[in-house]
């Protein structure tokens, strides 16, 4: 009896197993996908340039009479609002002396009217009249005031002095300039290319310069490129620079301009992450998605890796496909994946 109620467990056992192993949910593997970069092919055309400051300003007064001091001199490096030179002040310090008191004195007469015209002893007109008279030799004494303040001159940016045209004692009018500026605040590069470049302008693709004696490349960024023409037949291209200059960059120094152009001939290839490609029989491959959620293998040529350490596929893809980057050499033709979303900080190489 003991023998039969053993075996009727084994047998129970077993129908327990096959029913759990009947209802178990198939394994779906996760994956992350990453997208081909198109590359294209550039060549570099190099020109002559030079560095320029971004401005020349030439400074003057705003007002017209004798210099009094210039305080600073050529070569001088000076910073927004500095004081630069001072006219002498004294004609026009005693016109608003005299402005404020013909304006005081009319204030009070002002001030009386107001009053009598409340009592109604005097009209409405006389007293408007009043009133517009104190405005309008209100708005002579600011005239006066900003004349005062127009007998000394401050830097607008900060710049190198780069000449005084004047000296104490000389008399100059208004306008006239006294000091030419070098705005240094933001420096730019000027080089000149010829027609056949010009004709290529929506081809370009970047820009470098190095300027002489520092050994260093700078990225820069278009500015303008002249539409005109000049008598040599040559286009102005005017450069700024993408990042702050270091300290050693100066104005009227030479620079090698170099213009990245690109081909007009097809892509070279697409460029994918080295975890992407796998071998397969000795041959290189990636894993494309289908829209059914499947992976399909796919056979590429492979190219030298770009810039970034990414692998360059010249053969086998067009950059519209979505490629398998993580987990690749666990995958098999036609298996059914899910996807996540990238590898987080904390997952690094997308092992996970």
């Amino acid at each position: 009896m003991k023998m039969r109620m053993r075996g009727w467990i084994v047998i129970a056992g077993c129908l327990l197993c096959a029913c759990s192993e009947g209802t178990r949910t198939p394994f779906v593997r996760s994956v992350v996908l990453t997208t081909p970069v198109v590359l294209e092919r550039t060549s570099v055309r190099n020109y002559s340039g030079v560095v320029r400051e971004a401005h020349e300003i030439s400074l003057g007064f705003k007002t017209a009479g004798q210099i009094e001091c210039i305080r600073v001199g050529e070569g001088d490096y000076v910073h927004r609002g500095q004081l630069l030179a001072e006219l002498d002040d004294d004609d026009y310090r005693l016109g608003v002396e005299a402005l404020q008191i013909q304006y005081d004195q009319l204030a009070d007469e002002v001030e009386r009217t107001e009053r009598l015209f409340r009592q109604k002893s005097v009209s409405a007109n006389d007293y408007e009249k009043a009133v517009a008279g104190l405005k309008q030799l209100g708005v002579q004494l600011q005239v006066n005031r900003n004349k005062l303040g127009y007998t000394k001159l401050y830097a607008p940016v900060d710049g190198y002095v780069e000449s005084v045209h004047f000296s104490p004692a000389e008399m100059v009018d208004a306008g006239t300039s006294v000091f030419t500026l070098l705005d240094v605040s933001s420096m730019e590069v000027e080089a000149d290319i010829p027609a056949g470049e010009y004709r290529q302008r929506d081809r370009f693709t970047g820009y470098v310069c190095r300027p002489s004696g520092l050994g260093e490349d700078y990225r820069m960024r278009l500015l303008s490129l002249a539409p005109r023409a000049d008598g040599n037949q040559l286009y102005r291209l005017r450069l700024a620079f993408a990042e702050r200059p270091g300290r050693g960059l100066t104005a009227g120094m030479n620079a090698e301009v170099g213009i990245s152009v690109a081909d007009t001939a097809a892509a070279r290839g697409v460029a994918v992450p080295l975890c992407a490609v796998f071998r397969d029989g000795g041959r290189p491959c990636v894993w494309e998605l289908r829209p059914d959620s499947t992976v399909v293998k796919r056979v590429v040529t492979l190219g030298n890796t770009d810039s970034e350490g990414r692998a360059v596929v010249v053969e086998g893809l067009t950059g519209g496909e979505r490629i398998v980057r993580a987990g690749v050499n666990v995958l098999q033709e036609g298996e059914k994946v899910r996807v996540i979303d990238a590898p987080g900080e904390s997952n690094v190489g997308g092992m996970l």
